[in-house]
């Protein structure tokens, strides 16, 4: 595994993460994985493959609210540990299954998917096209594809915004939704829909800061012995927002379809 995906692997398996984000590792949390379940047009009996799929939350939801037997992959042993033991207790093992793997050589036959989704990940896969070309590769021929994630704006991005710890937080390796367009059309895909959901991003900055203070206030990272500048954290959020007010970072919902007409490998 390379450091970046070391670093990402970590992060988002570390407690601080957990705490400042929530179950969704995601802006709109479980809100937006109904609405682009909704936009897939997901029912029972569909196989969904929900790419890093972190510690199961999109995944159980899915099962939940569509009746969907869903795959989550995700490259954290400790995520896919967590994610088994989630779905022991609330009963859903039986329609849900968690598989360590990488999302650029899914663990999944070709043509085996109703549907893939991935949250807020694809923009932290180092090679894009390979991880599309897998996804494409892992759907039916007519299957659907619904991508939520961070778009930036790469040439307006802080030069400082631009290092590894920024990659693995969404934001330095993000792309503006053109780039993405191009990536999943070269793996094949069509039809897109793009939907503007920055607003999401607003509130989970608000959340972060709002938790974030709560655990300032508990002295809660004395207890996790976390060596945090928790000044410099603060600005950082404040710049995220303006970011978000001035078009550099933005969110969207992404969806698109797998040519019937293709080779389907």
């Amino acid at each position: 595994m390379d450091n970046f995906k070391c670093a990402c692997v970590n992060l988002y398996e570390h407690d601080l993460a957990r705490m400042l984000l929530g179950e969704s590792f995601h802006p709109g949390g479980l809100g937006l994985t109904r609405e682009l379940g909704e936009l897939l047009g997901l029912t029972g009996g569909r196989t969904v493959l929900d790419v890093a799929c972190g510690n199961g939350a999109t995944a159980l939801y899915l099962a939940r609210a569509f009746g969907c037997r869903v795959i989550g992959v995700d490259l954290g042993a400790e995520n896919i540990a967590r994610a088994r033991r989630k779905a022991a207790a609330e009963g859903l093992d039986g329609r849900v299954e968690f598989v360590r793997g990488d999302a650029e050589k899914l663990p999944v036959p070709g043509g085996s998917c109703d549907a893939v989704i991935s949250e807020c990940a694809f923009c932290t896969f180092p090679d894009k096209p390979a991880a599309a070309a897998e996804m494409y590769r892992a759907l039916r021929p007519g299957g659907v594809l619904g991508i939520s994630d961070m778009t930036v704006d790469q040439d307006r991005l802080p030069g400082d915004m631009k290092g590894l710890l920024f990659r693995a937080a969404c934001i330095a390796d993000a792309l503006p939704v053109p780039a993405y367009l191009e990536i999943l059309g070269a793996a094949g895909f069509s039809g897109f829909t793009v939907l503007d959901r920055h607003d999401a991003l607003h509130a989970l900055l608000a959340s972060i800061r709002a938790r974030f203070l709560l655990l300032e206030l508990g002295k809660a990272f004395k207890k996790l012995d976390l060596d945090i500048d928790l000044e410099q954290t603060k600005a950082l959020l404040n710049r995220g927002r303006q970011l978000v007010d001035d078009g550099v970072v933005g969110y969207v919902l992404l969806t698109a379809f797998k040519g019937r007409g293709r080779n389907n490998g």
